[in-house]
């Protein structure tokens, strides 16, 4: 694994430790719990972060569904998609198995049903909405995640701004969809804690790689016809790629 792989799994590890450790040890954390709000954050947090520490190795992807996209949007070359994907999945699950490890140190911790943040539709979905609520939620979400991506990283956006969009992007997207879905909108964000959980996260784990993936492209598809010109800013992402 070349660095740019290595910068997606450290990064890819960093969005899932950070995103789905504040949901698991934070949220409901007896009397300061950061509650929705502050599990939003976190996962935009998590990427602005990222996005100014590896953004010029890899382009701080973190995400297949934003790979795939970026490709469908003339923004990177199909030849990287395996090396970044394999990265991202890889990263994801060492992080959902770190999570485990640091939450089952307390008592009474237990994965079921929702243990590790798991992403799902009917009884894993926070709000019990339905498989066609939580394709469309994902769809919908992801796209305009990578309109967000593509337009902020455009070489006529203002300079050095694009991780905080990206990443109050994320958060906003968060915001509209926890209830929902979970909030996936990354397939190896999804994977990695279904993984360690199991189960009935597994079984509905396609729903996590189809509809992101399918956003990703309908996203960078729009972006592409709205902005013919792919330039992109090299100082603030690497090889035409985004965070």
């Amino acid at each position: 694994m070349n660095g740019k792989g290595i910068a997606e799994f450290l990064g890819t590890f960093w969005l899932v430790l950070g995103g789905c450790g504040s949901a698991v040890l934070a949220a409901a954390f007896p009397d300061v719990g950061i509650g929705l709000l502050g599990v939003a954050l976190a996962f935009g947090l998590t990427v602005v972060t990222m996005a100014y520490a590896i953004g010029h190795i890899s382009g701080c992807h973190l995400n297949p569904a934003v790979t795939i996209g970026l490709w469908a949007g003339g923004r990177f070359p199909a030849r990287d998609i395996p090396l970044y994907i394999a990265a991202q999945v890889l990263g994801a699950i060492a992080a959902a198995f770190t999570l485990y490890i640091i939450a089952s140190g307390q008592p009474g911790f237990t994965l079921a049903p929702n243990g590790l943040a798991v992403n799902g539709v009917g009884e894993l979905s926070p709000g019990g909405y339905s498989i066609m609520a939580g394709v469309v939620t994902e769809i919908v979400m992801t796209a305009f995640f990578l309109i967000i991506i593509m337009g902020s990283t455009h070489s006529r956006a203002p300079a050095g701004f694009a991780p905080l969009a990206i990443g109050l992007g994320l958060t906003l997207i968060h915001l509209i969809s926890i209830p929902v879905t979970n909030t996936s909108v990354n397939p190896a964000r999804s994977t990695g804690v279904a993984i360690v959980v199991g189960g009935l996260a597994l079984q509905q784990l396609w729903i996590f790689w189809v509809a992101p993936i399918v956003g990703g492209v309908i996203g960078g598809g729009l972006y592409k016809m709205l902005s013919p010109e792919q330039e992109t800013r090299p100082d603030i992402v690497g090889d035409g790629a985004a965070a």
